[in-house]
């Protein structure tokens, strides 16, 4: 029997996500586990695949629309099913006057419209006006006892523009006002306003004739929109830095070995290995050698890890991304290499799978091809460490008695002083230095 399609919660506690692409055509039969449409999270791009096969009546939502979880997005038949009338049994299953989410920026406001059954939903939106006790009409009244004349970020973008939104024309269902109805209103020039004359005292006159103060000029600044990724990385670190103990512990390695083993490896494979490559290995060596590492903070336990999977900061295209490298102990550094350049590749390309950023205990963060010479970073939530790498550069070094120029490269460790004590990130940062500065161990 044919049924709606609703927009799922792909991952836990979401209360929205943007549908990018529609990867079937309306009309059009598909098979079972076939993709049917790309949802947008808050940081990755997640094919929705068909649970049995069917036919995509009508989709109901455009590509680029955010949608709250649980609306409907589009109307499914069973193979084979003949539904003559659509639109009738879009009525019938209560979509035909759903609201539609993509300009809802008050999130709770948006769920709980969203979790009202259909016809709930409806009579919010097309309730018509009614005559009141003393013969007034009453406005309609929506969910949450407001008026559904215009999205939430409509009424924000309206109120901090100092602009009634009662004024505007909506373009959406029943005259909504929509986002694009407040910004093609601040976009257009402002309208001269007649003098009012009012009356003042005869002491005012004089001081009315003086010239006025010229206003002051407006500050020049442009508004970039916070987009979904950053929202989700700046809410993650704020809860990650209010609510999580860090201490830190800082090693130089002295890597002049390392810059030789790279050069040779290098000449020698096809795959390019990089200093950051070198050093996701290394950390993977350490956290094998000192489990209690390899752990995270729960509520009811220390969780350890057998398997080293890592995490690695990209600055990709779209924003932040960490994807986390699989069972990096087991692998080979070729390997690690070729993992993190198609990582890198997909996350730039917003190919990157919800399960590919999830997992591990420790991150690499490596801002080295800034020239950065040292920095810390931000625990990454529910990860219990996160290694900041800087840049290599030549200093001053004392060998033997004797000053001589070396290579050096600087390391901070932030750490979860929850699962781990001091005294175990300091022998971790030992053995992890030491593998730096004798890198033939990485290799074998």
């Amino acid at each position: 029997m044919a049924h709606l399609m609703r927009m799922p919660e792909i991952t836990a506690n979401a209360i929205e996500a943007v549908l990018t692409e529609w990867l079937v055509s309306d009309g059009a039969a598909y098979q079972d586990r076939e993709p049917l449409a790309s949802i947008e999270t808050d940081k990755a791009v997640v094919d929705v695949e068909a649970e049995s096969p069917g036919t995509l009546l009508r989709t109901l939502v455009a590509p680029g629309t955010t949608v709250a979880v649980g609306a409907p997005i589009a109307l499914i038949a069973e193979p084979g099913e003949q539904v003559d009338d659509v639109d009738t049994l879009l009525a019938d299953l209560g979509a035909v006057e759903a609201v539609r989410f993509e300009e809802a920026a008050d999130s709770n406001a948006a769920i709980e419209v969203a979790s009202q059954p259909p016809t709930t939903i409806a009579m919010a939106v097309s309730k018509p006006m009614t005559p009141g006790a003393d013969g007034d009409t009453t406005a309609p009244r929506a969910v949450n006892d407001e008026r559904v004349f215009a999205s939430p970020i409509a009424r924000k973008l309206a109120r901090e523009a100092g602009l009634d939104y009662r004024s505007l024309t909506g373009t959406g269902p029943n005259g909504r006002v929509r986002r694009r109805d407040v910004e093609a209103a601040l976009a257009q020039p402002a309208q001269p306003v007649a003098p009012v004359a009012m009356a003042r005292p005869p002491a005012a006159d004089q001081a009315a004739t003086s010239p006025a103060k010229p206003p002051k000029p407006d500050l020049a600044y442009v508004d970039v929109e916070h987009s979904r990724l950053r929202r989700a990385v700046a809410a993650r670190l704020t809860e990650s830095k209010q609510n999580v103990p860090h201490f830190y512990v800082r090693g130089s390695a002295l890597v002049d070995e390392l810059i030789k083993l790279r050069a040779t490896v290098n000449a020698r494979v096809t795959s390019r290995v990089s200093f950051n490559d070198f050093v996701i290995k290394a950390a993977a060596i350490a956290h094998t050698r000192h489990h209690e590492m390899n752990a995270i903070w729960t509520n009811d336990a220390v969780r350890r890890f057998e398997r080293v999977d890592i995490a690695v900061a990209v600055a990709s295209e779209r924003g932040l991304l960490t994807p986390v490298v699989r069972g990096v102990d087991a692998l080979s550094l070729s390997a690690v290499a070729g993992t993190m350049q198609e990582l890198v590749a997909r996350a730039n390309a917003g190919q990157l799978r919800q399960e590919e950023l999830e997992g591990g205990a420790l991150s690499v963060s490596n801002l080295g091809m800034y020239s950065t010479e040292e920095f810390t970073a931000i625990i990454n939530p529910p990860q219990s460490a996160i290694l900041a790498v800087g840049a290599i550069r030549e200093e001053a070094v004392v060998v033997a008695h004797k000053v001589k120029p070396r290579q050096v490269l600087r390391f901070v460790l932030s750490v979860d002083h929850r699962p781990i004590d001091g005294a175990m990130a300091a022998q971790w940062m030992k053995t992890f230095i030491g593998l730096i500065e004798d890198p033939i161990q990485i290799m074998v």
